[in-house]
This record gives C-alpha cells, structure tokens and sequence, in this order.
C-alpha cells in the first residue's frame, strides 16, 4: 500500500474493489428479442424461447368450450379490454397448458406486443420482481404463465401470489394477466383442507384462508377425463395434420389398445399413441 496516497484516493479504489466483488446489476429485459420467455429468478433474467414447444390450436379437440371461453378473454386483454386471470384445472393430460400455449399463438398473429411469459411454480416467491419488470413496459402485454401450480401444508408462498392477483397495494398491473395450470381445483390437496378443519381454532376461517386463493381467478375452466370418442377425434386429428398414411380401421385398433395399455385416455395419450406410430411408419412429426 502506497501510505502517501491521498485518503480519497484510496477510499475510491476501495468502493470500486467491493463494486466488482457485488453482484452485477441486472440487465433490462430486452421484451423484442422473443414472443415468449421464461423468468429465472437466481439472476432475473428473462430467458427468450424462441420456438415453444406448442401445438396449433385446431388439432386440440374435445375441449371447445374451454378453448372459446380462454380464447375470448385473452383477445379481449390484447386489446386492453378488461379481462380475468385464469385457473385451468382438471384431469391430467387433457390439454390445460397446451391450450394456454396455443391460445397465445392463435392471439399473437393479430396482436404482435402480446407476450408470454413462464414462471415456474417453485419461483412464486420472486413475482414482485418479475411483475416489476413487466410493469416497466407497458408497450407489451403479458400473459404470465404458470404451469402446474399448487401448494402443500408447509407452503407459504401462496401469500404472495394472493397479494398479487388481488389485495396488495400495487396490485397486478394493467399489462399484465395470470394464466395457471393445476391438477387441484383449489391449488390445494384434500387433506390439507381436512386438517386445517380438525386442527384450527377457528376451523372454518383457516379453511377460507387457503381456499381464497383460487377465488382470485376470475375464471376456473375445468377439464374433466375424455369419452372415446373424443379420444379418437384427437387420434385422427392428429393423423390428418401429419398425413400419416394407415387405415382408419387399422388406427382406431391400434389407438384404443394403446388406451388400455396406458389405462387412460387423454390428449396425451393421443399425442403418445401418434409419436409412436409415427415412428413405426418412419415419419418425422
């Protein structure tokens, strides 16, 4: 050390000493470089996904209702309607999260500032500083996508996102709507609810607590376990849009064995089965 430097001299080379050592200040989310992103809370970084994994709207059957009903509200929200966040909730693998996907990709063709943007459910904690960002560039809108959400008994990060959806002093901003995928219709398990009855002082204003949550979506779209025949409409549908080259007979057998094999019938056994026979023909999907 160099004790005939001036104190202020040495003061300023220490500040940039522990300015290197600090973290490096975050970079401003650059929103053009992508139509999607996902949020990575460690750095608060929007990573941009330049193909989502997504399928075209038209080759989800069996939902139409639902598909109208998430469609309607979001071209509302892209054109800075009033608009619900949404909860998506059902049986598994009956196209929930593809539909989110899709539905944003049929709404972006004619509204190109619309945005999403995934957060994984063990980053709930981090919506503050994401919502932050988003509020930053009100030139976009967003939809904030959150795929199998749901919470366990020691959980407490559903708090935040109560404040966020409804109740904080911020609140959710303008520019921004929240779709979320879930197996449980109250993003909660049974026996959670169950003991918080039985073990509560007040069992009945515990039970409201955790059950507030889903009441802050402003839409609940239930999907419910597919007939046979939907089944088979998702089979074919996707046969037609690969032009896989096998006889209706032939795929309708082989579909519904491939069902009993898995015990199940869903969009994503349907998407299983045609992967799989695509595959045995020699076609790339």
């Amino acid at each position: 050390m160099n004790f005939q430097e001036p104190l202020s001299g040495l003061i300023e080379r220490i500040a940039q000493a522990l300015e290197r050592l600090g973290p490096s200040r975050p970079v401003a989310p650059d929103f053009e470089a992508a139509d999607a992103f996902v949020f990575q809370a460690e750095t608060g970084a929007f990573l941009p996904v330049r193909t989502v994994n997504r399928v075209p709207l038209p080759l989800l059957k069996g939902i139409n209702r639902s598909r109208d009903v998430l469609l309607a509200n979001t071209e509302r929200f892209a054109r800075g309607l009033s608009a619900n966040n949404a909860l998506l909730w059902g049986a598994r693998g009956m196209g929930k999260s593809s539909l989110v996907k899709a539905v944003h990709d049929a709404v972006h063709g004619s509204f190109r500032g619309l945005k999403l943007v995934e957060i994984h459910r063990e980053d709930i904690d981090a919506l503050p500083r994401l919502l932050a960002h988003l509020r930053a560039a009100p030139e976009h809108r967003f939809i904030l996508f959150c795929d199998d959400l749901s919470f366990e008994a020691v959980d407490t990060s559903y708090k935040s996102l109560k404040a966020v959806l409804e109740g904080g002093i911020e609140g959710r901003p303008a520019n921004v709507l929240l779709y979320a995928t879930s197996n449980r219709r109250h993003l909660m398990p049974r026996e959670m609810v169950e003991n918080e009855r039985s073990t509560a002082i007040n069992p009945s204003e515990a039970v409201e607590e955790k059950l507030s949550l889903s009441d802050r979506f402003g839409l609940w779209i239930g999907f419910h376990n597919c007939s046979q025949d939907d089944y088979l409409a998702m089979v074919r549908g996707y046969a037609e849009h690969f032009r896989l080259d096998v006889a209706d007979a032939i795929l309708v057998r082989e579909a519904l064995e491939w069902s009993r094999g898995r015990g199940s019938r869903s969009g994503r056994v349907a998407w299983q089965f045609i992967q799989d026979l695509g595959g045995r023909l020699g076609v790339t999907l």
